[in-house]
């Protein structure tokens, strides 16, 4: 049986999924920073919900930026991950 150094051990594949869920949760804050650029989320001057829809928008904006980077995003995740991973392994 080999053991090996610290260094070169694999991390834990709990950690990997904590540094996968980061790099998703980075990368949804991204897209709705732009989906909110782009006009999503504001309310209707004509038909809106007022108040309440003002308040709650962002959180549907999230939603659907989180939706998208389940659905495979922009691929800026898998970026943020690779070099998260190759930071901690420094």
């Amino acid at each position: 049986m080999m053991i090996l150094p610290l260094s070169t051990a694999a991390p834990p594949p709990a950690k990997d999924k904590a540094l996968m869920e980061a790099a998703q949760k980075l990368e949804a804050t991204f897209l709705a920073e732009m989906l909110k650029a782009a006009g999503l989320g504001q309310t209707s001057k004509s038909f809106g919900g007022g108040a309440g829809e003002d308040q709650f928008a962002s959180f549907l904006v999230q939603e659907q930026a989180m939706q998208m980077v389940k659905a495979g995003g922009i691929g800026l995740s898998e970026s943020i991950y690779e070099t998260l991973k190759e930071r901690e392994n420094v």
